[in-house]
């Protein structure tokens, strides 16, 4: 019996040898090396910052100055719509928690060719364009008021309104978000678990700020504090309503047609669109095959956002005037997309948290909230990169991506040579759209379009998981889960499905002429293409080239790595 013990024991082991060198055969080698270093919460937090009310919510929100839907309709609705995304992802999640996410899914259910080209071009290609609007939003929302406050006037004004002070932001992103990515996810949680406190302290400061003061001491103080740090005319307040009015601000608080506001809801989703950001990191999160907790997690973030989102919205209405707020929107935008060439009266970006801090005049305090509020930007600013890396290194790791690609380092278990593919690429990119060339700021919603493709993949993958994979998700947490005896994470798939897929229409073919980046832009086009163009270029010459080598790609992409 002894003997027969130990006959099993070597037959397993010889198996396990066979396996082993099976999957470092396939793979670049036998484990990732990614660390699981984050907790629930740390996946929480980057949820949440990942809809960030302060810079995307804001910034998107005085862009949407011209739309006849309810704002506060547009954003619970939306809500509604993304909390089944939360599903589909968590259950995904569940089902195969891997670093790389979109990518790792897709090209194991739908296949190498379609999981590839539209993960690599939604979250690699397409998030060089995000990166000039991360150095917009750095030099509104932090370095334009941290400067006017401190009395720099003519620096503040450099950065707030001119094509070089623009791109200097974005440099200065990239030099940021590098060394939060290069620190490593146990540090970078760190970082954003502190900005998570403080900015949230500063929020309070803000909302408190607003609810006690009153639109005459608002109008008061913005009229002084825009002459003294921004050296402004007299009578901004007056002049910011005209120049708002002219410039058509019309979106009402709340209320308009049920049309009207799922027309909001396009332009709302730049925004909020991306509680499922972390997806690509839940390789390296302890306890990610805790479906409940994976709804939790980003859930929490999507509701907690739309609930801050309501009240920072209501009381900018109470104090600033909701009107004046839209029309201040557009009286800036109106300028910086070269609609007219006069300066608006309010020289800088409307930042509502500036704003507030005019309600007081004691600098001090004016200082201190400008600078927990801007621990949103810092906590946020590595949403970036972060999720790219891997879904880079996962591809890489897979062969489809030079090895050098795959390489880790030791000390903080980054992807470095994956960073510098996200980083390299995204100075030109920045250049062309600081400085506008060929009208490249007018594919700022583009960022959304190709990143919801990929969604819209994921998604599909979601919805035939149960019939394509059927001994895969038998085996997982999430079987036991049905909606009319149907796996609920098909049901969710196919209500968030046809959520992108109007989402989608809006934005191609744009048939209310509110969106901009559709067939009737044809620099966005040929953007957009050009990246999946070049993503399948890359595919098919990495599996021709590993076919020679005698690697099938196919057999590579129908195993999942092992952490």
């Amino acid at each position: 019996m002894l003997r027969s013990a130990q006959h099993d024991i070597l037959w397993a082991l010889r198996f396990i040898n066979i396996e082993e060198n099976h999957m470092s055969n396939l793979f670049v080698r036998k484990a990732t090396g990614l660390v699981r270093s984050w907790s629930v919460m740390d996946a929480f937090v980057y949820a949440f910052f990942s809809i960030n009310l302060i810079t995307l919510g804001l910034y998107s929100f005085s862009q949407m100055y011209y739309f006849e839907g309810g704002m506060i309709n547009a954003l619970i609705i939306s809500a509604v719509f993304i909390f089944f995304e939360v599903i589909v992802y968590a259950g995904l999640i569940a089902v195969m928690p891997r670093s790389g996410g979109d990518y790792v899914w897709q090209s194991r259910i739908l296949g190498g060719a379609v999981g590839f080209i539209l993960a690599v071009t939604g979250w690699w290609f397409i998030l060089w364009l995000w990166v000039p609007l991360y150095g917009d939003m750095f030099r509104h929302i932090v370095v334009v008021p941290l400067l006017a406050v401190l009395g720099a006037q003519d620096v503040a004004l450099w950065f707030a309104g001119t094509q070089d002070g623009a791109f200097t932001a974005s440099l200065l992103t990239l030099a940021i978000v590098s060394i939060f990515i290069a620190l490593g996810m146990k540090t970078y949680a760190r970082i954003q678990k502190f900005s998570f406190y403080g900015g949230m302290v500063g929020l309070l400061i803000v909302i408190a700020l607003l609810l006690t003061g009153s639109p005459e001491a608002f109008q008061s103080g913005l009229d002084a504090n825009a002459t003294s740090l921004f050296g402004a005319p007299a009578g901004v307040y007056e002049s910011t309503i005209t120049l708002g009015t002219d410039a058509g601000a019309i979106t009402p608080f709340s209320g308009g047609a049920l049309a009207a506001i799922f027309l909001v809801i396009p332009y709302m989703v730049f925004f909020n669109l991306w509680p499922n950001w972390g997806a690509t990191l839940y390789g390296e999160v302890r306890g990610a095959t805790d479906f409940k907790r994976n709804v939790s997690g980003m859930g929490w973030a999507l509701a907690g956002t739309t609930v801050l989102g309501i009240v920072l919205l209501t009381a900018i209405s109470k104090t600033i005037g909701w009107d004046f707020y839209v029309q201040a929107g557009a009286a800036w935008w109106n300028y910086a997309w070269g609609y007219v060439a006069e300066v608006p009266a309010l020289p800088v970006w409307p930042y509502p948290a500036l704003l507030a801090a005019f309600l007081t005049s004691n600098k001090i305090l004016q200082f201190i909230v400008v600078a927990l509020m801007s621990l949103w930007w810092f906590g946020w600013s590595g949403t970036v990169f972060l999720s790219s890396t891997r879904v880079i290194f996962a591809a890489a790791f897979d062969r489809l991506l030079p090895e050098k690609v795959a390489e880790v380092n030791e000390s903080t278990g980054t992807p470095v040579n994956a960073l510098l593919m996200m980083v390299v690429p995204s100075i030109f990119i920045a250049y062309m759209f600081n400085y506008n060339v060929a009208n490249f700021q007018s594919l700022t919603l583009a960022s959304t379009l190709v990143i919801a493709v990929t969604f819209l993949g994921t998604t599909i993958s979601a919805i035939v998981l149960p019939y394509v994979k059927p001994g895969l998700y038998n085996a997982s947490p999430i079987a036991k889960y049905k909606v009319l005896g149907l796996p609920l994470i098909t049901v969710a798939g196919l209500i968030f499905g046809g959520f992108l897929v109007f989402l989608l229409y809006q934005w191609i073919f744009d048939p209310n002429a509110l969106y901009g980046i559709g067939i009737s832009n044809t620099s966005s086009i040929i953007y957009m293409l050009s990246m999946y163009v070049l993503a399948a270029v890359i595919y098919f010459g990495f599996k021709s080239y590993r076919k020679r080598g005698g690697i099938d790609m196919d057999k590579v992409q129908a195993e999942i790595p092992v952490e």
